[in-house]
């Protein structure tokens, strides 16, 4: 005769296994799943989590998340830009590095219209241009870079434009996820 355990025991079991599930497995998938499309995976884990809301977002949330650390990125770095170009004799010094900020400026600004642009997709639900606004980002960082060409000045934007090309393409992955 069959046999089955007392209900304390039974109840005991339940609540373990309820309480041993993490509820943010599910997210760090996403996040896994996510980062593993990325040419940088460390990166990209550092970048999500970097955010303390991701250990528990959906792909809608971490659309949010992807697109609004691409946005401050871009915004911290025009602002970053145009405090340079507002150093005194900055232009008498250096026409070249002047006129190659100056572009940068344009080129961070066009990636931050193109973030704010997403943050409305994302508010109203539609996701089909968000890989496109994504891109733009990436574009406005490699534009930046081709303005400095190889000239001495260059790895003053390096590392911007490097870091908000790997943000980009955690958007561009986080954007497939709605396809």
């Amino acid at each position: 005769m069959t046999s089955f355990p007392p209900p304390r025991l039974a109840l005991f079991c339940f609540v373990f296994v309820v309480l041993s599930v993490d509820p943010s497995s599910a997210a760090t998938e996403i996040v896994k799943r996510v980062c593993e499309k990325t040419s940088d995976y460390r990166y990209c884990v550092a970048a999500l989590y970097s955010d303390p809301r991701t250990p528990n977002a959906d792909p809608y949330f971490l659309a949010y998340i992807s697109f609004g650390l691409a946005y401050l990125n871009a915004t911290h770095t025009r602002d970053h830009i145009s405090r340079l170009l507002r150093s005194p004799g900055l232009a008498h010094r250096s026409p070249a590095l002047t006129s190659s900020l100056q572009s940068c400026r344009r080129d961070y600004a066009a990636a931050v219209a193109k973030f704010e642009s997403a943050y409305n997709d994302l508010n109203s639900e539609t996701f089909s241009a968000l890989a496109g606004y994504a891109g733009g980002g990436a574009r406005a960082a490699g534009d930046c870079d081709r303005a400095f060409g190889r000239s001495a000045y260059a790895p003053l934007m390096a590392a911007r434009n490097r870091d908000l090309k790997r943000l980009c393409e955690i958007c561009t992955v986080v954007s497939k996820l709605f396809t």
